[in-house]
């Protein structure tokens, strides 16, 4: 078993952090909960004190062996990406970035994923234990440091992507992959309805895919695994060699679809496995990137929300608008919940968080 050392930037803060946190509930006031802030514009804006992560932070234990590692909220997310990477691991889900300073809690708090998440799974899938500092400003534990320890391993996941809305998330606890031996990426010319028939055939053999995209008239493919099954099916597929930082790039939100001068706003379109295009008014190929193997779409586009959502709907998936880096494009960017569902969600902040003090209002106003 190896254990990592604490460097010299390592830093526990978590007494202070709970003393504040305290002292909020104390005096009802409400708190901006914040690591890197790169990723500020996902959710609406929060009115409150910012208190910020970034000095609690190191990786706290460490075993490659056992594929664990456990890693304070305001560590970098490149340090501990890095860390792993020394030791011929990763992240499985392939968490975005972006910018430079985004941080492990930022990672759980908003649960987004990159490209591999169809097939390794997503940051939820992945997160074993958390340690949380609650409205009370005590330090709870739930989950642990392995599979079999299952005690308080729900409400662990509930912090993925709950934006900070549910407790102070101070230490996350998460499985990780061992990097695949070889990697080749692909570049297929062919219209979105082949590339949507040959995803669908593909999805049902024992292929090496871990990433799949289609814009402007071409799939794109990551292929990863063993060196002879990546050779085999990069010679049976076929097509042009792709560099792999098309990934990264798409991960980051950095190719030109993404670009900020396009001034309509960007959604993100979440929809079951194998659903044919959405009949969209207006909207052409060109304001399309199909990721996730058509799972995840992205889409520029000013079709009013409720048009855009009610498809969605339609398709059994839902739609979230991320408008641009500068603020959302919708004073509510997420898609309403249904009426049961919004109970069940007020009654958990009123457990959690009665005095409001956590990132109010960051998912739904009424929250």
């Amino acid at each position: 078993m190896v254990e990592t050392r604490p460097q010299s930037t390592d830093q526990d803060i978590s007494e202070a952090l709970a003393e504040r946190v305290c002292r909020a509930t104390a005096e009802g006031s409400p708190l901006r909960i914040a690591g890197g802030d790169t990723k500020a514009f996902y959710g609406r804006p929060v009115d409150g004190e910012t208190l910020s992560t970034r000095e609690h932070r190191g990786i706290t234990y460490y075993d490659p062996v056992e594929l664990i590692v456990s890693v304070r909220s305001g560590t970098p997310l490149a340090e501990l990406e890095a860390t792993l990477a020394d030791n011929g691991q990763m992240l499985g889900c392939e968490p975005p970035h972006f910018g430079a300073d985004a941080t492990v809690g930022g990672m759980v708090a908003t649960g987004l994923s990159g490209p591999r998440r169809p097939w390794a799974g997503s940051v939820r899938d992945f997160v074993l234990g958390t340690r949380v500092i609650t409205h009370e400003g005590h330090q709870q534990r739930f989950g642990g440091e392995v599979m079999k320890n299952v005690a308080g391993y729900d409400l662990s996941r509930l912090m993925v992507g709950a934006q900070g809305t549910l407790g102070l998330v101070t230490e996350v606890s998460l499985k990780v992959l061992p990097r695949p031996g070889a990697s080749h990426s692909l570049r297929l010319e062919m219209p979105l309805a082949d590339a949507q028939a040959r995803l669908a055939e593909w999805g049902r053999q024992p292929l090496p895919i871990t990433a799949a995209a289609w814009h402007a008239g071409a799939l794109h493919l990551r292929l990863e695994g063993g060196p002879s099954s990546v050779a085999a099916t990069r010679e049976r597929l076929g097509g042009d060699d792709l560099d792999a930082a098309f990934w990264t790039a798409l991960r980051e939100q950095t190719l030109d679809f993404f670009s900020r001068d396009d001034t309509r706003a960007l959604w993100r379109l979440s929809l079951p496995h194998n659903t044919p295009s959405l009949a969209l008014a207006g909207v052409e190929e060109a304001d399309l990137l199909h990721d996730w193997a058509g799972t995840q779409r992205w889409l520029r586009s000013d079709l009013d929300a409720d048009t855009l959502r009610e498809a969605c709907a339609r398709a059994g998936g839902h739609a979230t608008c991320l408008g641009t880096r500068e603020g959302p494009g919708q004073a509510d960017p997420f898609m309403p919940l249904e009426p049961v569902v919004a109970k069940y969600h007020r009654n958990l902040k009123a457990q959690l968080d009665p005095k409001g003090i956590f990132n109010p209002g960051r998912l739904y106003a009424e929250l």
